[in-house]
């Protein structure tokens, strides 16, 4: 009779559009509700985050500078694959959150439902948020959004069915990525699976490499660096609402960060959450005198 010998997976980051171990090394096992192992997944450190902002820093000229009819094809693209390994993600959902079989395919809908509803702002955000200001004297005086630039956020935490599963993903990092922002994810520590199948669809979709780079691991022992670090340029703190999130705040505000507080639940679709995370630059311009 022929045994079978399981190979436990082990789950890598995503970072910079590759999908390398840890450099620390460390990996945590991944267990579902019962405590039952179903993977191993690779633990993030300080130099895993650095290596992130690095790679999310380089993609931002690239990615802010494409079309918003583009980004928003992109976001579609996303959508579109989520649906094509919808079967893979009602699987993970069942297994790592204890989710029916029936609220697995609702929140994998409600997934795809919201990167489409982004999706669909691209390239009609900027008429909502821009705006032709009234001036005195013979000029134009227009404002337009521009992307913040690199954006560190926390994803919902705890349980897959309070929202810390791909629902809260998208609902976090489709608004950041709609204006040109890049980011960098930490993911649901305890039930990360839905996090590293998301970056498995961003590598075979055409998000360019570094547009979005997701860390596994301590959310406690990764956010303050980011928060911290001079080179990102927005905090969204949706799932930090267990962590020192006061601290995250007073570091982020050191660097002169846009921070967004921690939600409870799954944050809803808002032009809000775009706005946030963008500057606003004013145009003037001279009237021809006739």
């Amino acid at each position: 009779m022929n045994s079978h010998l399981a190979v436990p997976k082990t789950y890598k980051l995503y970072i910079g559009g590759a999908f390398p171990r840890s450099e620390s090394g460390r990996t945590f096992e991944v267990a579902d509700r019962k405590g039952r192992f179903l993977a191993n997944a690779a633990k993030a450190s300080r130099k895993d985050a650095r290596d992130a902002v690095v790679a999310a820093r380089a993609a931002v000229a690239g990615w802010s500078s494409a079309t918003a009819y583009n980004r928003g094809q992109v976001l579609y693209r996303i959508a579109e694959l989520l649906e094509g390994r919808r079967e893979q993600f009602v699987a993970e959902l069942r297994a790592a959150g204890g989710l029916t079989q029936s609220k697995a395919n609702q929140e994998v809908d409600a997934a795809i439902d919201v990167w489409i509803w982004y999706a669909g702002w691209a390239d009609k955000y900027l008429q909502v948020v821009g705006n032709g200001n009234a001036v005195s004297g013979p000029y134009f005086n227009i404002s337009t959004p521009e992307p913040t630039g690199v954006v560190a956020i926390i994803a919902p935490q705890g349980e897959l069915a309070a929202g810390g599963g791909l629902l809260g993903l998208a609902s976090v990092l489709a608004p950041v990525l709609v204006s040109g922002n890049t980011a960098v994810l930490v993911a649901n520590e305890a039930a990360p699976l839905p996090a590293i199948s998301l970056a498995e669809v961003l590598a075979t979709s055409d998000v360019p490499g570094g547009v979005v780079n997701i860390l596994t691991g301590s959310a406690a022992e990764i956010a303050p660096w980011l928060a911290s670090h001079s080179d990102v340029n927005g905090l969204d703190l949706a799932g930090a609402g267990e962590l020192e999130w006061v601290d995250l705040q007073i570091s982020a505000a050191e660097t002169l960060k846009r921070v967004l507080p921690p939600e409870t639940g799954v944050p809803a679709p808002s032009i809000e959450r775009i706005r946030f995370f963008t500057e606003t630059k004013t145009v003037w311009h001279t009237k021809a005198i006739i």
